[in-house]
């Protein structure tokens, strides 16, 4: 495939690097003209991007400056650099990804060793969107969400319980059935089936009691404490597609968070 654009193309890509900060490092710049194309959709989610050499053309800047760009969004885990292939368009269907936002590792061994999660889908209805969810997720008060409540059970074990609301229209269709029947994240249904990629997320931790509906579903004993993270996913533009709240078992399982 030939991923070099034409030269008509490159006074519109030097019109655009111009219209971005100017006074911003000439990568920086180069990294936003980058992540314009992957919004648009010019470069989907698995696939190759065009050389640093094509790029460096497109936007009249050397090929270092293009480096630098790509090195910060793959360090990002918005792109991929695969020795000898290329870089690609990172996905939340691939194996090193597929738990990038969920932080939940066994203490002996990590999710990987316990295997898939099994899930089970509890509810899944549309609804107007409350207060605190409008505002989460930057829509009105009464507009329409889907809200999802599932568990995951790791060894068969009833582990996390997730309640999460997503605005109606990028997901529209999305109904409890689907859910069900698709075996991987459910971020790369997300993105494969809606063309909505999560590209960072931000989280509340605290320690609470859960109440009898969600102690039952985890088959816990009464008094038993849970980890509750509060997650909001955000595709580009920082633009919220994402409210979670989940309930996370630590008798045999910890959070785990890489700091640099």
């Amino acid at each position: 495939m030939n991923t070099s654009l034409p030269p008509t193309d490159a006074p519109a890509a030097a019109e655009s690097l111009a219209a971005i900060a100017a006074f911003s490092p000439l990568y920086q710049q180069i990294k936003s003209l980058i992540l314009q194309s992957l919004q648009a959709g010019e470069w989907k989610p698995s696939e190759s991007i065009p050389s640093e050499m094509d790029l460096a053309l497109r936007y009249r800047v050397s090929q270092g400056t293009v480096r630098k760009a790509i090195d910060e969004l793959a360090s990002g885990h918005l792109l991929i650099r695969k020795q000898g292939k290329g870089t690609f368009v990172a996905t939340h269907a691939e194996h090193q990804v597929q738990y990038r936002f969920l932080k939940l590792v066994a203490d002996q061994g990590d999710l990987n060793t316990e295997g898939p999660a099994q899930r089970e889908i509890v509810d899944c209805k549309r609804l107007r969107a409350s207060a605190d969810i409008a505002r989460a997720l930057a829509l009105r008060s009464g507009d329409t969400v889907l809200q999802v409540r599932r568990v995951l059970s790791f060894a068969n074990v009833p582990t996390i319980l997730e309640d999460l609301w997503l605005p109606g229209t990028p997901f529209k269709g999305l109904t409890a059935e689907r859910l069900a029947e698709y075996h991987g994240p459910m971020y790369a249904l997300f993105e494969t089936e809606f063309g909505v990629r999560m590209v960072r997320a931000e989280e509340k931790i605290r320690a609470v009691l859960p109440d009898k509906s969600q102690r039952e579903l985890l088959q816990l004993p009464p008094n038993t404490p849970l980890l509750s993270v509060e997650r909001i996913a955000y595709t580009y533009k920082d633009t919220p597609m994402e409210l979670r709240r989940g309930l996370y078992r630590t008798d045999k399982h910890h959070y785990h968070n890489d700091l640099n």
